[in-house]
């Protein structure tokens, strides 16, 4: 199973839209890099939602319920999408400052190419995140 992290604006499609729907189906990715990205999501895998604009942070996680097939709606065939499910929130979400603050995610595809949709997320990622949100450790610290 991989870990991916998808981003989106709240007032376009938040986390909680997902949730009403149910299930998605995530469309509209051009970048060619993303696409690739997303190509290479498989059934079962887990995904940081990320919303974009005012908020910057990690909120919750989804799973993919199919793998990524092409887009019916793209003419080219070059395009695919994939199925989406909401999972779980996340206990308290974990900000772009907080992850640009830690050392740890000096490499990770969110600091470095930071208007990137859909990247992959390693092991590693994907714990300190989780545990991030666990900690409080989601907002960076304000000096006094």
């Amino acid at each position: 199973m991989a870990s991916w992290l998808f981003k989106e604006e709240p007032e376009s499609y938040g986390y909680g839209q997902l949730v009403r729907d149910r299930r998605t189906v995530w469309a509209g990715v051009r970048n060619p890099l993303a696409q690739q990205h997303l190509r290479g999501i498989r059934k079962g895998d887990r995904i940081f939602y990320y919303h974009t604009g005012k908020e910057k942070a990690v909120v919750a996680v989804a799973k993919a319920t199919s793998d990524a097939y092409p887009d019916p709606n793209d003419p080219t065939g070059k395009l695919h999408v994939v199925d989406i499910a909401p999972d779980r929130a996340l206990t308290h979400p974990v900000t772009l400052a907080a992850i640009k603050a830690d050392k740890a995610f000096a490499s990770f595809a969110l600091v470095r190419m930071s208007r990137l949709s859909v990247m992959p997320v390693t092991t590693e990622e994907w714990a300190r995140i989780e545990k991030m949100s666990l900690t409080g450790a989601a907002q960076p610290r304000r000096a006094r």
